[in-house]
């Protein structure tokens, strides 16, 4: 009888679980939504590419340079080893 009344309890508690998820599920999706939307705000807040103390007027064209990709690769990269298969 005892084995009977623990298979009881863990369906009960299965059940229990699975619905006061299923009510729960919406709430909890909208406050993790929430919770990004906010660390994403803060993180990518600020435009980083606009300087606040330029004041530029509508319409003006300007021209940002870049430095050139400067890679520049070794000379020597390795010996060169010519290899001969043996039959």
């Amino acid at each position: 009888m005892a084995f009977l009344e623990t298979i009881l309890i863990i369906l009960l508690v299965y059940y229990a679980l699975k619905i006061i998820l299923k009510f729960s599920k919406p709430y909890l999706m909208r406050y993790i939504a929430k919770k990004a939307n906010e660390k994403f705000g803060q993180d990518f807040g600020n435009d980083p590419f606009s300087n606040p103390n330029e004041n530029r007027t509508e319409g003006e064209v300007t021209i940002d340079t870049s430095k050139a990709n400067t890679k520049s690769s070794k000379p020597s990269v390795g010996e060169y080893v010519d290899f001969e298969e043996i039959d």
